[in-house]
């Protein structure tokens, strides 16, 4: 296994392999100088329906005559092509696992300024539903 996700062709547009890029949304690495000339030398543009994506661990399923190159995703980058490939019942519970990670983003910092603005501990618990030992605790972050 490999660290890199990997850019490949396919020679049929209808092979299921991979994510086409533009489905994963915006990429850093397909502005890169090394992207955009191996897409030259492949004679394909970006936006071409043989050009796929696959994550790491799934670089084994890459047809190895099959012209690839090695591309860097950040993490959030390879968490929106995980979440490509995955079945659909499983995405609609990933959905609700990001909406839940949205919310909770800076949970200990919004308790701090809380309890520094005055609420008391147990309306803070009472309001987020939060255990009232993380409140408290958030007084000390």
């Amino acid at each position: 296994m490999t660290d890199d996700a990997y850019l490949f062709l396919v020679e049929d547009p209808a092979t299921p392999l991979g994510v086409p890029p533009t489905a994963v949304g915006e990429l850093g690495c397909m502005q890169t100088a090394a992207v955009r000339a191996w897409l030259q030398a492949q004679g394909v543009p970006a936006a071409s329906p043989r050009l796929r994506l696959v994550s790491p661990e799934a670089t084994a399923a890459i047809p190895a005559d099959a012209e690839r190159l090695p591309v860097p995703l950040s993490d959030e980058e390879l968490s929106r092509l995980r979440h490509q490939t995955v079945p659909e019942p499983l995405a609609a519970v990933e959905n609700e696992l990001l909406a839940y990670r949205n919310c909770t983003d800076g949970r200990g910092e919004l308790l701090a300024r809380a309890l520094a603005a005055g609420v008391a501990p147990h309306r803070i618990a009472e309001l987020t539903g939060e255990d009232p030992a993380e409140v408290t605790a958030a007084a000390g972050r």
